[in-house]
């Protein structure tokens, strides 16, 4: 899929414009490295006007010693570096296919165009297949900072664009995703109703919300009765066109096991199970597991995240282990800041990646996903394919 560089997000923005559906965005060479390591099917890079000449240049030669098949555009502000005959020889030296103006987006397509023939004629039109996975989270109790893990979660999996993250806001009543980025989407899950039987990424491709750090939200609807009109099939039709795009769909569901959240948790790889340190929430949570269990829902393949883990309310992880039967994968501890970095819109993974409680959310994502995505280049080890457990379809 291609991927854009730029330091400027309305630059990235615009050049995505002129981009196939499921382009993605990063703002960094640095980045820029850890995706073509983790996407060995890339096929183009285009390279922004807001870089750097040399640093542009310099990923040019990166790319075309490291990964010859990765066609690259070169795009430049004719007002600040004129195409001349010197930037084409410098460029096509360091292993440039195409070097366009910023201000000609069809020029741009056609590049992309060009380079995803070459592609389809090396590799063969199978090449670019994709399949990515759904992660839910999932809590049987509100109030217990689901959403707020969720989003943490899929910042830490999009590792500042190094992968292609999608967050599905799936409380369709009450969903906070959107504010809790501070986002204001102009679409929403509301917009797809009606499409179980079209739609495609094109179509999904525009819903979606774009966040600064390079995840794309498709937000719930802004009216709570809309719900009513979500479909168990749209939700599969969702997630299944998602999973074609992106390396990773982060689902936020509903605190209940109603229908959309059932057909989420059937097109569900891994499913984190979100608890805090109190009585009736482990109640339900053990229910939950009980339920999960019986319609054979994610086996093996579902993690505990105690959130608001501190010692002092009486109850360890031993304890809930025991309790639940599950073992817990990730603690997060109580902190003032987890709320503040919300209130102000950046969430603590992002605003502080230093703090523990981002650390315990890094080290659950290193756990869903494999090695963290190296910024030197370095390849990833490849996590193991999850084993499809089976399917409970919801008849009508």
């Amino acid at each position: 899929m291609p991927v854009v560089v730029d330091p400027d997000p309305a630059a990235v923005a615009a050049l995505l414009t002129a981009l196939p559906a499921g382009a993605h965005g990063i703002d960094s060479t640095d980045r820029l490295r850890a995706w073509v390591a983790e996407h060995t099917e890339e096929y183009v890079v285009v390279l922004g006007p807001g870089l750097d000449l040399e640093d542009a240049l310099a990923a040019c030669e990166d790319l075309r010693v490291g990964r010859p098949t990765v066609s690259v555009v070169l795009v430049r502000d004719q007002q600040q570096a004129p195409i001349d005959a010197t930037l084409l020889t410098r460029a096509i030296k360091a292993g440039a296919r195409d070097v366009v103006p910023h201000d000609d987006l069809g020029a741009v397509a056609a590049a992309v165009g060009r380079a995803h023939q070459l592609y389809v004629a090396l590799r063969g039109p199978t090449g670019a297949t994709h399949q990515g996975r759904v992660i839910t989270v999932f809590s049987p109790k509100g109030g217990v900072g689901k959403t707020t893990m969720a989003v943490n979660l899929a910042l830490a999996l999009a590792d500042r664009g190094a992968r292609q993250v999608c967050l599905v806001d799936l409380d369709l009543a009450f969903g906070d995703v959107a504010i809790t980025l501070q986002l204001f989407p102009s679409h929403t899950v509301e917009h797809a109703i009606g499409s179980e039987d079209t739609l495609d990424a094109d179509l999904l491709g525009a819903l979606l919300t774009r966040h600064q750090d390079a995840v794309m939200v498709l937000a719930a609807p802004s009216q709570p009765d809309v719900r009513e009109r979500v479909t168990p099939a749209l939700v599969t039709r969702m997630l299944a066109t998602l999973r074609e795009t992106f390396d990773f769909v982060v689902v936020d569901t509903a605190p209940a096991f109603d229908e959309t959240t059932l057909a989420a948790l059937d097109e569900t790889d891994e499913c984190v199970v979100v608890a805090t340190l109190d009585v009736p929430t482990l109640k339900n949570v053990r229910l939950a597991l009980e339920t999960l269990e019986m319609l054979g829902i994610a086996r093996g393949h579902r993690h505990l995240l105690l959130n608001r883990a501190d010692d002092a309310v009486g109850l360890g992880p031993d304890k809930v282990e025991a309790i639940l039967g599950l073992s817990v994968a990730a603690q997060v501890a109580t902190s003032i800041d987890i709320a503040a970095s919300t209130n102000a819109g950046t969430p603590i993974v992002s605003g502080k990646p230093d703090h523990p409680s981002s650390a315990a959310i890094r080290g659950l994502a290193v756990q869903l996903a494999g090695e963290p995505a190296d910024p030197a280049g370095a390849a990833p080890v490849d996590p193991a394919p999850a084993t499809p457990a089976r399917r409970f379809r919801i008849r009508r």
